[in-house]
């Protein structure tokens, strides 16, 4: 199989999807000519042009406007959030129109869109580029939540979430778009919404993690294993709906539980995993469940030292499972 970062294999996904269906478009700021601010849509307009790579006005609230009329008139939109902290002026749209047109119409309308947003910290961008928003969209059925952490479930999960019936909010972990690399079967597959992946076997503590926080918990139970601590760690994959079985399994069998997530700590997803667990499997636990998360401050500094004090990373997550498996 053919190694891959991520944001390649997010292009890629969508190459497939608009080469698979003549209904699904993308539209966003900077997607066509520029191939968006990562590159993310690269190429794309030249391969399908300006009908099915569409730039839009600097409006977030247009660009998911547009997404919910197209989608239900039979159109299969991928709507581009240049940055997750630029979504706000489209949060109307989203949470009362799109999430809830398939229920208010009894199932007579359906809005198969996806919106794609790079999130988290980490890349010096300060106060307005560096947030975690996923938790202000995981309290909203009718809605599904994605967030992939590798590059081959970020291409099935898109092909996914593009095939899917109702909106997907599809969150990219902006700082591992080129430093995640790996392997991604060639041909036609899809990764399914709404299961998670057990992606290190263990015995003494379940960490769960999700999008960046994956792929240094990867590298801490990595090094933890030369301590003789068995870590298994359990991509979330999909936030909403959670995968409650897997959740379940992997805390019944270790007795330990670690979430981490990047977002601030109070009120953060993290919190619904955890109760999730104490509510379902309290008396398998062999010690509280535990949160590592961001510090509760308003947003990402951007002065670099202070970027690294906010952003968890392998060691901290290292020493947060160590203190947990010692207990």
């Amino acid at each position: 199989m053919p190694e891959m970062t991520l944001i390649d294999a997010i292009r890629q996904g969508m190459d497939e999807e608009l080469a698979h269906d003549p209904n699904v478009f993308i539209v966003g700021e900077d997607v066509g000519v520029r191939g968006g601010v990562f590159r993310a849509t690269r190429g794309l307009f030249d391969k399908y042009g300006p009908q099915r790579v569409m730039d839009s006005p600097l409006a977030e609230a247009s660009i998911i406007g547009v997404g919910i009329g197209a989608a239900l008139y039979g159109m299969r939109p991928i709507c581009e959030i240049q940055f997750a902290d630029f979504i706000h002026p489209a949060f109307n749209q989203i949470i009362n129109e799109a999430a809830k047109m398939c229920y208010r119409s009894n199932g007579d309308w359906t809005v198969p869109m996806v919106i794609r947003a790079p999130y988290g910290g980490g890349i010096g961008g300060g106060l307005y580029h560096s947030q975690s928003l996923e938790a202000f969209f995981t309290h909203t059925p009718g809605l599904k939540v994605v967030v992939p952490s590798n590059p081959a479930d970020a291409k099935g999960l898109l092909k996914s979430a593009v095939r899917d019936p109702n909106p997907v909010l599809f969150f990219e972990p902006k700082k591992g778009y080129r430093l995640i690399k790996g392997e991604v079967p060639e041909g036609e597959y899809l990764v399914p919404i709404g299961k998670a992946d057990v992606s290190r076997e263990g015995t003494d503590v379940s960490v769960f993690a999700y999008g960046m926080m994956l792929y240094y918990t990867l590298q801490a139970a990595q090094k933890l294993a030369a301590e003789d601590i068995s870590v298994e760690v359990v991509d979330l994959r999909t936030l909403y709906p959670v995968d409650r079985e897997s959740i379940l399994t992997s805390v019944r069998k270790t007795g330990k539980a670690l979430v981490v997530y990047e977002d601030n700590l109070t009120g953060g997803y993290g919190a619904e995993i955890a109760a999730i667990i104490a509510e379902q499997a309290f008396t398998d636990l062999d010690a509280p469940v535990r949160r590592l998360a961001g510090p509760d401050v308003p947003a990402v500094p951007f002065s670099h030292p202070l970027q690294d004090w906010f952003m968890l990373n392998p060691d901290k997550i290292a020493a947060a499972i160590r203190d947990l498996a010692s207990y």
